[in-house]
């Protein structure tokens, strides 16, 4: 897949040693990846690890692997960002969770490398946030069990899908790509997760922003 045409002239430019193209690629994607660590990291650290500072380590793992992405551009720009993303949260994980990561439900998901999933409660935990009137904030933990026991009862790949889409917001073509499936059936798995996930949670209409 080609990159975007400023995309490719920043990548251009940093080829040539330009730092300030370097971080203008960073900043870009910054906020993705932030959303990613913060879905996909182990709920046990959460509040102990920075989101931010696994961001930062992957942008200093990047910066150093850079020349050998751009001989060889084996992915589009943000998804070699993100899988490096995925890289620094697998070691995070090993750091402060090391043994308990079974015990804790962490799984890795369906993606080519290492990755680890997002859970049902993370997933949750983002849908319920956007609850705001009096009424649902009262039952907040009960609608998030519920919305955790419709994801927990998707097959895996079509749960995954959906985190990648709709939590991660990836373009369908990125999720094709990283999953290494055909684009037709991303966009109809999705589709079909989307609209279970919906059906089921109908009653709570503020979690889907109207």
């Amino acid at each position: 897949m080609l990159e975007s045409e400023e995309v490719a002239k920043l990548l251009a430019r940093a080829a040539n040693g330009d730092e300030t193209a370097l971080t203008q690629l960073f900043s870009r994607y910054h906020k993705r990846l932030k959303q990613m660590v913060r879905l996909r990291l182990n709920r046990l650290l959460q509040g102990r690890v920075d989101d931010a500072d696994i961001v930062q380590e992957t942008y200093l793992e990047a910066a150093k692997r850079l020349p050998d992405y751009l001989a060889n551009q084996p992915l589009p720009f943000f998804l070699w960002l993100r899988h490096i993303t995925g890289e620094k949260i697998i070691d995070v994980h090993r750091r402060h969770v090391g043994a308990k990561m079974r015990n804790a439900g962490q799984e890795i998901s369906l993606h080519r490398g290492p990755m680890p999933a997002a859970s049902s409660a993370s997933l949750a935990a983002q849908l319920t946030g956007r609850l705001t009137s009096p009424s649902q904030a009262a039952i907040k933990a009960e609608i998030r069990l519920r919305v955790q026991e419709v994801l927990n009862g998707m097959e895996p790949l079509d749960r995954e899908i959906l985190t990648l889409r709709h939590f991660e917001q990836l373009s369908n073509v990125e999720v094709a790509e990283t999953l290494g499936m055909n684009e037709s059936t991303t966009s109809s798995r999705y589709l079909r997760a989307l609209k279970r996930l919906k059906d089921e949670l109908s009653q709570f209409p503020g979690l889907f922003g109207g």
